[in-house]
């Protein structure tokens, strides 16, 4: 009969382990959800204790401290799922459309639309408790920038760019920047804003084509 090389110790561990990784994912969504609701309330002027946010989660300090050492974990932990959120967004509204000039034009569009009111809310309150528990990522302008430029690579490749990681850089740090101006001043791009940018997005392939 042949022994099962991991040792007794080992793979009672590991059973636990798996039963608790339902359970353990549910605490941190839950956890996520309950910062967003309290940061969301206190808005830009106060920041929220980690009781509050453990209060609203209906979990205890314990189920807090099992998943995140401090807040400023919980709040990068934020920062991450919110860009994961919008690279999603932006990626199924890219696919939509047929033509690599479509794409771009649902990119911008797309990030441009986070300054809408309640989304825009949301992202501002936080930005904020990041950048008032000193997280890096959060007191530069915007989070997602690398993750989000990855998605221009493929259209704007298929464009003709010859520097196709540059371009996509360039694009995003443009549409993330004007994305933050208005997300602080609490306004909305125009039509015409978001056509400009469209325009500078697409600039280096038209005029290399041209």
């Amino acid at each position: 009969m042949r022994q099962n090389s991991i040792p007794v110790a080992e793979r009672v561990a590991q059973r636990t382990l798996a039963g608790r990784e339902s359970s353990y994912a549910e605490e941190v969504r839950r956890l996520l959800d309950a910062a967003l609701a309290v940061m969301l309330r206190c808005g830009t002027t106060s920041s929220p204790r980690v009781a509050d946010i453990v209060a609203e989660a209906g979990l205890s300090n314990e189920a807090f401290y099992r998943h995140f050492a401090s807040k400023s974990d919980l709040v990068t932990a934020l920062l991450e799922d919110g860009a994961d959120r919008l690279r999603n967004y932006l990626a199924h509204q890219m696919d939509k459309e047929r033509t690599p000039q479509a794409q771009v034009r649902r990119w911008v569009q797309g990030v441009l639309s986070q300054a809408e009111p309640g989304i825009a809310e949301t992202t501002l309150a936080v930005l904020w408790n990041g950048g008032s528990v000193g997280i890096e990522q959060a007191s530069g302008r915007h989070f997602a920038s690398a993750p989000l430029a990855g998605l221009l690579h493929e259209p704007l490749a298929a464009l003709g760019s010859s520097k196709v990681e540059l371009h996509a850089r360039l694009a995003a740090h443009a549409t993330l920047g004007m994305l933050a101006d208005h997300l602080w001043q609490r306004t909305q791009p125009s039509r015409r804003e978001v056509d400009e940018i469209i325009a500078f997005c697409l600039a280096p392939v038209t005029s290399s084509s041209a």
